[in-house]
């Protein structure tokens, strides 16, 4: 009698010839009857690889010794790589790490999809330094270590957090002050009942929102306000859910960001959702706007438009922009958006994407574009209310290239448009995960 037992892992490293690589950046080899994904290993590497998971098919292990090295192995520019889990390929060339993103999109799209682009755009690339401005520090206080505190990201295949004291990609503003923040919540009443501390940086500004599980004392308060004061920080408290956010002392509830192309400034509170890359960002709004290639006359529907990142751009080329999102929050902030920049031809309504028709009562007629940037899970339940619309054009800001793949394949086999552009967007360096942009157009 007894539960399943546990499958015993090897107990000393094991020898492996990596064969390929998979779609988020890991080795792959055969081992014992099983496909072992490795962490650290390149393609034609001979490594030495310690197990740490095992399953009936698949194992998962890192790699802790290179025989043969890749000619696209590099040494890691962070000195925690291989503690920290934040980045999983700083051990590949970066142009290699971006070669093989597009390979996987092409991949995805052939294999998943049945489609390929009559052209592929060029990879976006931006700086592979200091380009994460929005990130979810874990915090942890550790008694037996001198009465430490840890701040940062998890180790890899651990629930702990990685020792370190400074981050290779977060924004340089946030990066150089971690050892003191770990200082700050040791001293303050409660340094065990600090869950994390959520960056959200702007342009000019940083956020930083502590997730407090307890009350904060007077004392407490008075800490983190003088702590925001001294680096010029805002900081915020979250005592329970999004909704319980407040400012700390003097801070502003509005951090901002630019898109100068277009004259804009774009507003944002620090829980809302913001895209992790400035840099990326610019390039892709104004490839998604180059794509759409609006007219004077044209009507665009924005979908998933959030606080108006491409719907306010697209509104100074259209003649009317519908932005429409779930979240009646970002709605507001889109609303809010325009109005700061002089923006009178948007308009956002909050709705579920799922229920759209041609005669839903914000359309307000037919569309000529429509652009979409959904979730991770994709759009599959917006498509057939997309063809229905049945716009010119059709541009889909994907950050799960595998549910871009899968819905490339319903809008040309099943709806009427043909894949005419897609390309990858490096918005996260030094990691396995890929962004992509896809034009349809209707045939």
């Amino acid at each position: 009698m007894g539960g399943r037992r546990r499958r015993r892992l090897p107990a000393e490293p094991v020898e492996l010839d990596i064969e390929r690589l998979s779609h988020e950046g890991r080795g792959i080899a055969q081992h014992d009857k099983r496909t072992a994904f490795i962490q650290g290993a390149l393609p034609g590497e001979r490594v030495t690889a310690q197990i740490k998971r095992q399953r009936r098919q698949q194992e998962d292990g890192q790699a802790i010794a290179i025989e043969n090295p890749s000619a696209d192995r590099v040494t890691p520019p962070c000195p925690h790589y291989g503690i920290c889990g934040g980045c999983s390929l700083q051990h590949m060339d970066t142009e290699a790490q971006v070669r093989h993103k597009a390979e996987t999109l092409a991949d995805l799209l052939s294999h998943v999809g049945k489609v390929e682009p009559a052209e592929w755009l060029a990879p976006l690339t931006g700086p592979t330094e200091g380009y994460r401005r929005r990130a979810r520090l874990g915090v942890k206080y550790v008694p037996r270590k001198g009465d430490r505190v840890l701040v940062g990201f998890r180790e890899r295949f651990s629930p702990f957090i990685a020792d370190i004291d400074s981050c290779h990609v977060l924004d340089e503003r946030v990066s150089r002050l971690l050892p003191a923040l770990a200082a700050l919540i040791r001293d303050l009443s409660i340094p065990d009942r600090i869950a994390q501390i959520e960056v959200a940086a702007g342009d000019e500004d940083v956020g930083l929102v502590f997730r407090n599980l307890r009350a904060l004392s007077p004392a407490d308060r008075n800490a983190l306000i003088d702590f925001a004061a001294t680096h010029r920080l805002l900081a915020f408290e979250q005592p329970g859910n999004e909704q319980t956010v407040a400012p700390l002392g003097h801070a502003q509830m509005r951090l901002h960001y630019a898109l100068p192309a277009f004259d804009l400034k774009l507003a944002f509170a620090p829980t809302d959702f913001t895209q992790i890359n400035a840099s990326i960002n610019r390039k892709m709004v104004s490839q998604a706007i180059d794509l759409l290639n609006i007219s004077e006359g044209d009507r665009v529907l924005d979908l998933f438009c959030g606080l108006g990142n491409f719907t306010l751009p697209a509104a100074r080329h259209a003649a009317e922009v519908i932005g429409v999102e779930g979240a009646e929050s970002l709605v507001e902030r889109g609303r809010e958006n325009a109005a700061a920049n002089g923006i009178d031809n948007a308009r956002f309504a909050a709705a579920d994407l799922t229920q759209m028709t041609p005669t839903a009562d914000w359309l307000g007629g037919p569309v000529d574009r429509v652009l979409l940037d959904p979730p991770r899970s994709g759009a599959l339940e917006v498509l057939p209310g997309i063809a229905a619309l049945g716009p010119e054009r059709i541009v889909y800001v994907s950050c799960g290239p595998a549910t871009l793949a899968r819905d490339a394949g319903q809008l040309v086999h099943e709806h009427g448009y043909r894949l005419e552009k897609a390309g990858v967007m490096d918005m996260f360096p030094h990691t396995g995960h890929a962004e992509a942009m896809a034009l349809f157009v209707k045939d």
